[in-house]
């Protein structure tokens, strides 16, 4: 098995709308932006250069988890941290399509997303998953999370984890 993080690319497009209808009943928004495929493609290059962003978000690499030529899940790997995301959604969030669930993709997911942030200079890396997700914190634990308490916002109630990006 060999795991790469990529962008988005236009024949992606009915797998990843797939995913994202699989994700949605569990309260998990898959693809972040509207709109036509295209329009879908240039916000995840803008959001990736930190132009023109709306409101609340930060410059963010949401790119696809590729298994040997097949989009198993994606990961948004955010740079900075706003007071939201320092709360409640941290640096890195990922999902994994149910078909490909426990295979340890979403592992190696966050350890790449980690390396991405470290390269950037990030030296501690916030992750964060619902209380209740057992699944989640034994991947965050895995990849050196260390938890810090547990928080709830405006409903959310979400483990926090740090990350040491030198333990990794």
């Amino acid at each position: 098995m060999s795991l790469t993080l990529r962008p988005p690319r236009p024949d992606d497009e009915a797998t990843l709308l797939r995913m994202h209808d699989q994700l949605a009943p569990e309260g998990f928004m898959f693809l972040q932006h509207d709109g036509t495929w295209e329009q879908l493609l240039a916000a995840v290059r803008r959001e990736a250069r930190g132009q023109d962003l709306a409101p609340g978000r930060v410059r963010c690499d949401f790119l696809v988890a590729d298994v040997d030529g097949v989009p198993v899940g994606r990961v948004s790997v955010r740079h900075e941290l706003t007071d939201y995301l320092r709360e409640i959604g941290g640096h890195v969030g990922y999902a994994v399509a149910p078909e490909h669930r426990r295979r340890g993709h979403a592992t190696a997911m966050l350890r790449e997303s980690v390396a991405l942030l470290a390269a950037g200079g990030v030296a501690r890396v916030l992750v964060t998953c619902d209380v209740d997700n057992a699944a989640s914190a034994a991947v965050i634990e895995a990849c050196g999370g260390v938890l810090e308490d547990v928080r709830t916002r405006g409903g959310e109630t979400k483990r926090r984890y740090w990350i040491d990006v030198s333990s990794v």
